[in-house]
């Protein structure tokens, strides 16, 4: 008895699965997945804040198309760069996803639905500014959010006669004004007023007078 009823289960087990797909398949439809398909179209997120800026290091990829895709391509100084089938194409100015756009729509006539990705390799565009009495005055490229202290470094240090309490940072704001930031070198590296040592931004200049 126990023997049959093993057997009636193992039937069952096997029975059960074909009967659900052979009503379904008269319902005229096909089972439902036992997972939602994953849509390999779904459009990727894009940062489209980073405005792209003369010197920055692009990466075109166009899918499939390695003859077309260019690594390590520079913006020019006038603000253009050069791709194969597409010739030269206005990078300054642009967000990552608006020239990803413009090239895309500029090879359909070579190559259908392309795929294009633009990725910013190195950001050159933005610089900062360090004037007076330094060692190596002049514009430096921000990266890895340098503070004053960094920038300072990276003058060089200080000249012999260098003020180090009266130091400032002009910065540039949205509405065409500029403020002035104190800065007071001593206080600082002691370990006071450490909120002077701000992070800087795109095109702010510190004085050393």
């Amino acid at each position: 008895m126990k023997n049959n009823l093993g057997v009636k289960w193992l039937g069952l087990l096997f029975v059960g699965p074909l009967l659900s797909t052979w009503l379904w398949a008269q319902a005229g439809s096909a089972p439902p997945p036992s997972t939602p398909p994953s849509d390999v179209n779904a459009s990727k997120p894009h940062d489209n804040s980073f405005v792209i800026g003369n010197d920055d290091i692009l990466t075109i990829n166009v899918w499939k198309e390695p003859d077309v895709s260019q690594k390590a391509i520079p913006v020019r100084s006038d603000g253009k760069i050069s791709l194969p089938l597409v010739g030269e194409v206005q990078a300054t100015g642009r967000t990552p996803l608006s020239l990803e756009q413009d090239i895309a729509a500029r090879l359909k006539s070579y190559i259908a639905d392309a795929e294009v990705t633009v990725m910013v390799q190195q950001i050159n565009s933005q610089k900062y500014n360090v004037l007076g009495q330094v060692a190596k005055p002049g514009a430096y490229p921000l990266t890895n959010s340098q503070t004053v202290l960094d920038a300072i470094a990276i003058a060089g240090g200080f000249r012999d006669f260098a003020k180090q309490k009266s130091i400032y940072i002009l910065r540039q704001n949205p509405d065409g004004t500029t403020t002035r930031l104190p800065f007071n070198y001593k206080n600082v590296v002691k370990g006071h007023d450490s909120a002077q040592n701000i992070k800087l931004q795109p095109r702010d200049t510190i004085v050393v007078p």
